[in-house]
């Protein structure tokens, strides 16, 4: 199933995203749904098509904060390796994953603007990521058991202020600023996914790809991501994990190509669909 967030003027509400449209299932949230999704699909094939609906961020308020994974794609890791903003690392490929947070301040849903305002350097950059979702919680979860822990895969964009990503060296007051985190549209529920390694993501700026990559190109795999974060710290149903970026950001280039207002982003992973987003 495609889960959805939106509002049609009655408040936020769950609903299923079908080839015919939306489907009604209530004044559940998708935490409600993560905690028990017994009986979601038969509720789905009974529930009233929306006719008018605005997308909300399918998690519009994470537990805790987002986890996000930095470098975690090869050829990513060495465009940013030279382009001056990985803070001195001595590694291309780092040997352990590198773990970071975006507050939940920062998500937007589909379609909304992310604020260049907030910006004041003239570094913006995107990051296309597949987002993994946490249904059963735990510490210690093992790599082994890892999937049987996902609830379900939605997309995010990392978004980023390059200039005050190298002036903090700590990346959250880079990344975390309002407005960049856009998620959406949707979450796939983890049993239309049995090997997210097939899923395949791929970003376009004003309707140029500048990033396309299969899942099963990353450095520390989703399995990896899970037992690393879980060692210590516990995941509860509804964290995101954010899995990492491909090559082709705006850093890459040479000179960087950073957005500037008026840009759209559009983000796609076959199954969970388009997150799009204007530059405002």
């Amino acid at each position: 199933m495609r889960l959805v967030t939106f509002d049609d003027g009655k408040g936020a509400r769950l609903g299923a995203m079908t080839a015919s449209g939306i489907r009604d299932l209530g004044p559940r949230t998708m935490l409600d749904a993560i905690a028990d999704s017994s009986g979601l699909l038969a509720a789905c094939e009974k529930a009233p098509l929306v006719t008018e609906a605005k997308l909300l961020a399918p998690l519009p308020r994470t537990p805790k904060n987002i986890f996000c994974v930095g470098k975690n794609y090869h050829e990513h890791a060495k465009e940013f390796a030279g382009s001056g903003f990985d803070g001195g690392a001595k590694d291309v490929v780092p040997p352990f994953p590198v773990v970071f947070s975006k507050p939940h301040t920062s998500i937007i849903a589909h379609g909304e603007p992310i604020l260049s305002a907030m910006d004041p350097t003239g570094g913006l950059d995107y990051e296309g990521e597949l987002a993994v979702v946490i249904g059963v919680g735990g510490r210690g979860i093992r790599k082994a058991d890892a999937l049987s822990h996902v609830f379900g895969y939605t997309i995010v964009n990392d978004v980023t202020a390059r200039h005050l990503q190298k002036r903090h060296s700590q990346w959250i007051l880079g990344k975390g600023l309002d407005s960049f985190c856009p998620m959406g549209p949707a979450i796939l529920t983890a049993d239309e996914v049995p090997d997210p390694t097939e899923l395949t993501l791929s970003t376009w700026i004003n309707g140029q790809r500048r990033q396309h990559a299969p899942v099963r190109d990353l450095i520390f795999d989703i399995p990896t991501l899970i037992e690393a974060i879980s060692a210590s710290i516990t995941l509860e149903p509804g964290d995101v994990i954010a899995t990492g970026t491909p090559a082709g950001v705006g850093i890459g280039f040479d000179p960087p190509v950073f957005l500037k207002p008026g840009d759209v982003v559009r983000i796609e992973v076959p199954g969970i669909g388009v997150l799009e987003n204007p530059v405002a």
